[in-house]
């Protein structure tokens, strides 16, 4: 199963960090977020992305382009030979990256629309590149396998800032505006689909995912929810990414299932 990550956005709430780079490429620690999130994918077996870009895309293009540089251990450039080059004790991930263009201003719908061709008749995972979680991915599959629904969302339990979830047993019947500190469920991305939810898409470029197309999947009875009752955080502020990078640096980070290399 393929694994789509949204990471077009212009993340205009953190633009002390995005004006230089898109927002999932923003350190936590001493490597992207979004390394992050693969890492988390990849521990459970998933090793297959495809990355949405829009907004500085190029960055992260030139990350994957140069990744097994990046994780060595040592490079020599033998400036004698031709600028031959000599990578050193290097372990990179299993990963299979593709890397599409959805458009500088396109919205999180349209985005998704737009690499339906390389998901092709299969069910896909996906999340957005901005936020972590120890989410048990298998977990999440076995459930939306269960449910017999086109859609699977992971449902988390914030402080009250985001849109509630109207959930009716497992199954999600609507979306509510925010209220504060009710502890209510909210979308925490972490999804899985099928790719039958192509067909509640549509391409105009300003589809937003968590609008139409989720409402109307929630209104046939085709939304379903997995409950997650640890650690999620976004990073959407400042204060957020300091949050992040705290629990990386004491290695208290809840994310982090995998072992060091």
């Amino acid at each position: 199963m393929k694994v789509v990550i949204l990471a077009g956005g212009r993340g205009t709430r953190i633009s002390e960090e995005s004006h230089l780079r898109p927002k999932p490429m923003i350190e936590i620690g001493d490597a992207p977020i979004l390394w992050h999130i693969m890492k988390t994918y990849s521990y459970y077996g998933y090793n297959e992305f495809i990355i949405c870009l829009g907004y500085k895309g190029y960055i992260i293009k030139e990350y994957f382009a140069n990744y097994y540089r990046h994780m060595s251990e040592a490079i020599t450039y033998d400036f004698t030979s031709g600028n031959a080059v000599e990578v050193h004790q290097n372990s990179v991930e299993p990963w299979k990256v593709t890397l599409v263009e959805t458009g500088l201003n396109t919205m999180t719908g349209s985005r998704i629309k737009r690499i339906e061709p390389y998901i092709g008749n299969n069910p896909f995972m996906l999340t957005y590149g901005d936020g972590l979680a120890d989410i048990n991915i298998e977990e999440l599959v076995n459930c939306h396998r269960e449910g017999g629904k086109l859609a699977t969302i992971t449902g988390v339990q914030p402080d009250g800032r985001f849109g509630r979830l109207e959930l009716e047993g497992e199954s999600v019947r609507g979306f509510t505006e925010k209220v504060k500190g009710d502890g209510g469920w909210i979308n925490g991305g972490y999804m899985v689909c099928q790719p039958q939810v192509f067909n509640y898409i549509q391409d105009t470029e300003k589809t937003i995912l968590e609008q139409e197309p989720l409402q109307n999947l929630a209104r046939d009875g085709e939304l379903n929810v997995f409950r997650h009752h640890s650690f999620w955080q976004p990073m959407d502020t400042i204060r957020e990414k300091i949050i992040l990078d705290e629990l990386w640096e004491k290695q208290k980070a809840p994310w982090k299932v995998w072992a060091d290399s």
